[in-house]
């Protein structure tokens, strides 16, 4: 694929997610009182069942305090409805953010720098890590000062305060789970292309191993898997290299900007009708492919209030408040049936936002 075609195809793509984000433009503008969340005791463990409980967030925060938040990057609408989710708290909390971003999974020492940078004045900083441990040494050293808040990515316990974050092991389940439903034990089999995302990635051995785990009991096999980062252009290579090496595959499954990506592609290629498409998480562009029949399910784990939990955790951590170590959103499988029916503002950044690096 030439790189004039790559980049009229994520032109495309980001066209798409702002008609999906003008479709969310008028969501919510009063906050409930309380939040439906998951909490999970003892934290960071889940291997243990979750209990649903009705979380109280902090009206205000006793005092102006400054908060550090570190992205893995904000290359995708997931992490931009993650930081809109922080902004809007910080802003209804009355404390300050700052926003810092690697630029991708492969950038750990960047993200290292930017943490140590953005942490020296902090009173508190929310990590969502580009890599499982490679945070850890740094992470230990800031914890003796401030509270270190966890949020979306897995990573590794050590000198974490607190944690917002589902179970990404759930997330690959629960898409498995609903593919191996299509094609149950006994019927015709179907290949899958599976693209787990980048190895090293907190999240992704969980969600690869929940997929793996969901598709049991089925007809569905997979027949590729092809691991990268999950910018738009890496994803839509990717793809097409699938597509030329092994064109009988019936699925493609993986991040929702493999998911854009294959969107394109196919109908570029004229297959759209032939193979079906899984997101493993849902952004603007999973929205919208799923309105319009192009995607067939995504699970949503609401990014938007995972930010908000990050940054009531975070304030809470340094008040000497926090109840709850370890809580997230409820898991929710969506498709053509439930697509109309979500809590946009806790699922997705209105059309209005920008990723904003600075809450004064």
């Amino acid at each position: 694929m030439g790189t004039a075609t790559v980049r009229h195809i994520c032109r495309s793509a980001a066209a798409a997610a702002g008609l999906a984000m003008a479709i969310s433009a008028g969501h919510a503008e009063d906050r409930p009182g309380t939040w439906r969340l998951e909490a999970w005791q003892p934290p960071f463990d889940y291997s243990h069942p979750s209990t649903a409980i009705d979380y109280q967030p902090v009206a205000n925060a006793a005092h102006h305090w400054k908060i550090c938040a570190s992205y893995p990057h904000l290359k995708d609408s997931y992490w931009v409805s993650v930081n809109y989710g922080m902004v809007e708290q910080a802003k209804a909390a009355g404390v300050g953010l700052t926003v810092v971003e690697a630029g991708g999974y492969p950038n750990l020492d960047k993200q290292i720098e930017q943490i140590k940078a953005c942490s020296t004045n902090a009173d508190a900083l929310i990590v969502g890590t580009v890599s499982y441990n490679g945070l850890t040494p740094t992470i230990q050293e800031i914890a003796r000062r401030i509270p270190v808040i966890a949020a979306v990515n897995d990573i590794d316990s050590t000198g974490i305060t607190a944690k917002a974050a589902v179970s990404w092991e759930e997330m690959g389940r629960s898409i498995g789970s609903y593919l191996a439903n299509l094609h149950p034990p006994g019927s015709k089999p179907v290949k899958i292309a599976w693209f787990p995302g980048p190895k090293g990635a907190g999240w992704v051995p969980f969600i690869e191993a929940g997929f793996q785990q969901g598709l049991k009991n089925s007809s569905a096999k997979i027949a590729a898997v092809k691991w990268g980062d999950t910018g738009m252009e890496i994803q839509l290579l990717l793809v097409e290299d699938v597509l030329a090496t092994q064109p009988d595959i019936d699925y493609i499954v993986g991040s929702a900007p493999t998911a854009d990506a294959a969107v394109s592609l196919l109908r570029a290629q004229g297959k759209e009708q032939r193979i079906k498409i899984l997101a493993d998480y849902f952004t603007h562009g999973t929205f919208r492919e799923i309105f319009r029949d192009k995607v067939l399910a995504a699970p949503t784990d609401s990014p938007p209030l995972q930010g908000r939990i990050a940054i009531d955790q975070a304030i809470r951590a340094i008040e000497g408040t926090l109840r709850y170590r370890h809580i997230g959103p409820q898991i929710k499988v969506v498709n053509k049936t439930n697509v109309l029916s979500l809590d946009l503002d806790n699922t997705l950044a209105p059309a209005w936002f920008k990723p904003t690096f600075e809450v004064k």
